[in-house]
């Protein structure tokens, strides 16, 4: 992002159960009077990052739909932005301009507070009180300094989308639950001439997730707190995750070409190859059930053979074996945007709305009273695993910041790509660090 400074921020979420209820107040901005509200027209512009047609991007149009039918003044106009597009170039060089758009994705942590440190958000902690205590704990990663900014509306752990009929095809009878286990299975499903592992790190991101993955389990927990507090990365184990993933690498468990394959476009992207019976693994978000389903020849036959497990520990490893990697997608309105966004932000982590996105399948709700909506057995996996993770680490390029996160990116990228070193990762964290 074009932000060039970064202060520490409370990343790291500690989790008991995915639809947290823990309540949590804080600052002293109004909420604005009630009769100040839908009395004039107003058109409100939305940027998400549900581009795919599919359940989610046609749920948004709906939630926009039913805001705007209950309060006949406000017009939503909405832009459906790729995740990497979006967070990368549309919305940094929106933010900068005089005509940003009033509600968008925000994923907070360190990103967030480069935004609040610029001026760019709406502070929003009188009018959502009534919200972020039926969303609970996960809301203080929207939140700067005790005060609120966005709030979540998914929210969940990453781990392993996997093909079972391929697993039973290669003699694998149970999900790895170690990496040893995992490298065993990729030679059995390379043994019948199975891509074991898809990855798309033409968007960098799915690729990074690898790194990031290997230092939860390399790393302490008050090392990964530290890091995501202060920009400090002295601590071994940043440069052990870059080894042990370069070794990982060297088993050569991904497709052909999987420096310039895309994450999740098309049927010939990461996760098409997934969906598509081409792959049997994927490692990739909560998120993944609705773009599997967006991608697949035939999205029925996903409920019979997919599955989805935790990211396997590493024997040994100075890391928590159940701590995970994790965290989810929010909204957040533009500082001067109408009033009228922060409602339209409200009613979209109602319990109602946020119900109706659980049973798309797109991701975990995070509104207490949603739960029912989540059906897909993979999803409830991933609850279940949310709820049992002893910590829950936010992604790393949103816990350290856009500026810190976007150079260990593109040098975990040069890993994969046969250029970069477990070195050269650390030393371009710290170089970024510094700006």
């Amino acid at each position: 992002m074009a932000m060039k400074h970064r202060a520490g921020a409370t990343l790291a979420l500690f989790v008991t159960t995915a639809l947290l209820v823990a309540g949590c107040n804080g600052g002293d901005s109004e909420a604005p009077a009630e009769n100040e509200l839908y009395k004039n027209p107003v058109t409100l512009t939305w940027w998400h990052n549900a581009s795919q047609d599919g359940p989610g991007k046609t749920y948004w149009e709906k939630v926009a739909k039913d805001f705007s039918a209950l309060h006949s003044t406000v017009t939503i106009q909405i832009e459906a932005i790729e995740t990497n597009q979006l967070q990368r170039t549309r919305l940094p060089a929106a933010l900068l301009s005089s005509d940003p758009p009033d509600i968008f994705q925000a994923w907070g942590g360190g990103e967030m507070r480069e935004q609040v440190e610029a001026d760019y958000l709406k502070d929003i902690t009188g009018q959502v009180k009534d919200e972020v205590a039926n969303i609970g704990s996960a809301t203080e990663i929207w939140q700067v300094d005790g005060k609120q900014y966005g709030l979540p509306y998914r929210m969940g752990i990453e781990g392993i989308w996997y093909n079972k009929d391929m697993f039973a095809k290669a003699g694998i009878t149970a999900p790895p639950t170690t990496f040893e286990e995992l490298n065993q299975a990729v030679t059995k499903l390379k043994a019948i001439n199975v891509i074991p592992i898809a990855l798309g790190a033409g968007d960098k991101w799915p690729a990074a997730h690898w790194w990031y993955n290997f230092a939860l389990r390399a790393c302490s927990v008050d090392t990964l707190k530290k890091a995501s507090v202060e920009p400090v990365f002295d601590d071994p184990c940043f440069v052990k995750a870059g080894q042990d993933l370069k070794t990982f690498i060297d088993t050569k468990p991904f497709q052909p070409n999987f420096i310039a394959t895309p994450g999740q476009n098309d049927p010939t992207s990461a996760n098409g190859l997934v969906a598509n019976g081409k792959a049997a693994m994927e490692l990739m978000g909560d998120w993944n059930r609705g773009t599997l389903e967006t991608v697949a020849e035939d999205p029925k036959a996903l409920t019979k053979f997919l599955g989805w497990f935790p990211v396997p520990a590493i024997a040994g490893s100075a890391g928590d074996p159940k701590a995970a990697l994790g965290g989810g997608d929010g909204f957040a309105c533009a500082k001067n945007a109408p009033a009228e966004c922060v409602e339209f932000l409200k009613y979209i982590v109602s319990p109602e709305v946020q119900k109706g996105f659980a049973a798309t399948g797109t991701g975990l709700p995070v509104a207490k009273g949603a739960e029912a909506g989540v059906a897909d057995p993979s999803l409830k996996s991933i609850l279940e695993a949310t709820s049992g993770a002893t910590y829950v680490q936010l992604w790393l390029d949103t816990a350290f910041g856009s500026t810190v996160g976007n150079a260990m990116n593109d040098a975990v990228v040069a890993i994969f790509a046969g250029s970069g070193t477990p070195e050269k990762v650390v030393d371009a964290m710290k170089a970024a660090a510094k700006k």
